[in-house]
């Protein structure tokens, strides 16, 4: 458990790190097309800014869905772990929902949310354990993926002008502000329920 959770935690710093150069990207091909429009830029330093965009943001996805992947062992390894000192009936859901739920659309609202949280309350040394990370967590991630699919509809379906560009530049700093609370809530979660998991005396984790 110890080595995912620490694979899990380089893994999301590295999103995270990616996710702030996207938005360096964004206020960069703002600033290049604003200079370009006042004639202090050229087509060339479009181009520069186009490409470092798509440098930047081929690897974030690759990083992305290797975090995703890694997390996903992490919780299962996790949740099969409770088992063996708490009934399975702890739990809302059956097993395979801690990876299911995550690709089940509309229930991928809720679903993961609940498989966290009875996770993180059947590891907790002292019960009941409080469920504000948890929540805390969940809310800043949904809120935070629901941004970031509308700036990628935003720039699809805006001509780009100058205020577009700013504004999806904004929406970006939004996005990583709370990209960067759900991470460093995430990592928080996993580290207590790992250090939890791995001081139960009488079995040993998976």
């Amino acid at each position: 458990m110890k080595g995912l959770a620490l694979a899990t935690t380089l893994l999301i710093l590295a999103v995270l790190v990616g996710d702030a150069l996207n938005t360096v990207s964004d206020w960069r091909n703002y600033s290049v097309f604003r200079a370009f429009r006042a004639g202090a830029a050229t087509l060339a330093d479009l181009r520069a800014a186009d490409t470092f965009s798509l440098w930047v943001s081929l690897p974030a996805v690759v990083v992305s869905a290797a975090a995703g992947a890694v997390f996903l062992v992490w919780l299962w390894r996790a949740r099969c772990n409770t088992e063996l000192w708490s009934s399975r009936t702890a739990h809302r859901r059956a097993r395979g929902w801690a990876i299911g739920g995550w690709f089940t659309p509309v229930a991928n609202l809720w679903i993961p949310y609940h498989v966290v949280t009875d996770v993180w309350r059947a590891s907790a040394e002292r019960r009941p354990a409080p469920r504000g990370p948890v929540t805390a967590w969940w809310a800043a991630y949904v809120v935070g993926q629901a941004l970031n699919r509308s700036l990628g509809q935003y720039y699809l379906a805006k001509k780009i002008t100058e205020p577009v560009l700013r504004s999806a530049a904004v929406l970006s700093t939004v996005s990583l502000a709370l990209d960067v609370a759900a991470g460093v809530l995430l990592i928080l979660i996993l580290t207590r329920i790992t250090t939890w998991q791995n001081r139960r005396p009488q079995q040993r984790t998976a």
